[in-house]
């Protein structure tokens, strides 16, 4: 017998500004499903769960949303939530120096004679908390909980809510393994309950891993709804890119050169310990058309390493750094320009760029010297420079003079390796560099990176991924509680070795 259908949107058509954004979609949930939404950044998912969160107005779209069978006309946020439907945002969306439990009523504060029922709230809160078996102090500030049990009690404010379709948009971007696993658990017990939860993620292994039904957009347009059972990783990425992707990883080779980096017994204090070091001892070495991994578990200290080196850590490193058999004193990241180091960082919006800037401003921001002259700009010289970015990596855009933000996550990151590209690094630094965007931006990246590879620039890539170690990287060092605890070359790789590294069981 086939299950009642939770939501129902018929051809659904929003536009901005004359332009399509949504086409003609329809999208249907069946009721206790946990049902994938994916496709690239631009396809259509945020503007699609927008509209069935209330977010925007049914005045502006065209089209009908179904709740349980019956049509509604959704105005705001508030009308979708009385009908059950809460939205969970990937950027989250607690106050940091409220408690847990004033959080999760915020709003809808629990009154007794017109005052506060603090009583009744600390009371609810406790128990919407038991119902996920989440062991969390309601009277403690969001801002002492880990983002992952932040994350928990969003969930839960969702529930007390009343929320009976929950839409998740990517939330376990910035979870650990550890806080992944318990989110599915938690998820699969909502599912258990009826809750019906549409879950947005360009993690595509998270897919196949817990939800039933996958539904594929591209372009404004709905592609394809498939049992997720019935479908391969291959057949997703081939509906979100609209075209038949023969191998993930560019397997174009690279004429692999002489060392260009090496850093020898290097260290870096502890920011927080005195006395301890952060990276204790590190020997490592670097060949000018070499993809190098650097892999291992949060806290490795492999960030910090490669922070420190360019001169952009809270603490100096010490050691003997070494560039092409010379050894250098690098002080600051004007200092590592110089020397060719480009360093793409983990956190674009926070690190890499200024979002409320241009395209150009960001893409000439590390290479001023190309589009100045006795300190002034030339925007010619900008605008030829951002122009030629934009056709080398392909980045979406009506205009380059478009303020950055206005952008997908995937075109961010371009950006951020426009600018670093401006500086024709010989070593270039990557930090997570497809964290957040989708599988064709994904490509796309890794395309660009085996040619600079090619162009005998030396890649050092950190990665979390374990998946893109093993496909992007010609070697890998391996990180564990601050020092090098393995090197393994492209024929030892394996998710099995990299782990036993990582983990210190083969140190």
């Amino acid at each position: 017998m086939e299950r009642s259908k939770a939501i129902e949107m018929k051809n659904i058509t929003k536009k901005f500004s004359g332009v399509k954004a949504l086409d003609d979609v329809t999208f249907s949930v069946q009721q206790g499903d946990i049902h994938a939404l994916v496709g690239e950044n631009g396809a259509g998912k945020s503007t699609l769960m927008n509209i069935l969160s209330g977010s925007y107005s049914h005045h502006t779209v065209e089209g009908c949303v179904f709740i349980n069978g019956q049509e509604v006309k959704l105005n705001n946020p508030k009308e979708a939530n009385q009908h059950g439907i809460v939205m969970v945002h990937q950027e989250l969306a607690l106050i940091p120096e409220l408690s847990v439990a004033e959080n999760m009523f915020l709003g809808n504060m629990p009154l007794k004679n017109g005052m506060i029922d603090w009583k009744t709230m600390y009371t609810k809160a406790m128990e919407a908390l038991k119902r996920l078996s989440l062991d969390i102090d309601v009277h403690l500030k969001v801002k002492h909980l880990s983002v992952g049990h932040q994350q928990l009690v969003e969930i839960s404010k969702a529930i007390l809510m009343g929320g009976k379709v929950m839409i998740l948009d990517e939330p376990t971007a910035p979870l650990t393994g550890r806080e992944i696993e318990f989110l599915f658990k938690v998820l699969r017990q909502l599912k258990e309950e009826g809750i019906t939860i549409i879950y947005i993620s360009h993690r595509l292994e998270e897919i196949f891993a817990l939800t039933d039904t996958v539904s594929v957009m591209r372009d404004g347009r709905m592609i394809t709804t498939k049992k997720t059972s019935e479908v391969s990783e291959h057949d997703l990425v081939s509906f979100m890119i609209g075209r038949e992707m023969e191998d993930f990883y560019p397997k174009e080779k690279t004429m692999i050169g002489n060392t260009i980096l090496s850093i020898k017994n290097y260290c870096v204090a502890h920011p927080n310990y005195p006395g301890k070091n952060i990276v204790n001892d590190v020997t490592m070495s670097f060949k000018a058309g070499e993809i190098v991994g650097i892999a291992g578990l949060l806290g490795a200290g492999r960030t910090e390493l490669m922070s420190a080196l360019i001169g952009a850590y809270t603490q100096k490193g010490s050691g003997i750094v070494e560039l092409n058999n010379k050894e250098v004193k690098i002080k600051n990241p004007r200092q590592a320009i110089g020397y060719g180091i480009g360093f793409v960082s983990e956190d674009r919006k926070g690190n890499g760029l200024i979002l409320k800037q241009t395209i150009g401003f960001n893409t000439s921001l590390a290479a001023l010297d190309r589009v100045t002259k006795n300190r002034l700009l030339n925007k010619r010289k900008e605008e030829k420079l951002t122009l030629d970015m934009i056709d080398k990596l392909k980045i979406k855009t009506t205009n380059y003079i478009n303020p950055v933000k206005s952008l997908s996550g995937g075109n961010q990151q371009k950006v951020v390796l426009a600018k670093w590209m401006a500086t024709d690094p010989k070593i270039l630094i990557l930090d997570e560099p497809t964290r957040g965007v989708d599988v064709g931006a994904k490509y796309e990246i890794y395309s660009i990176m085996k040619k600079l590879a090619q162009q005998n620039v030396a890649i050092i890539m950190i990665s979390s991924d374990m998946q893109e170690i093993i496909g992007m990287s010609d070697r890998v060092y391996v990180m564990y509680e601050g020092k090098v605890s393995g090197e393994l070359k492209r024929d030892q790789l394996s998710e099995k070795a990299i782990m036993e590294y990582a983990a210190g069981a083969a140190c």
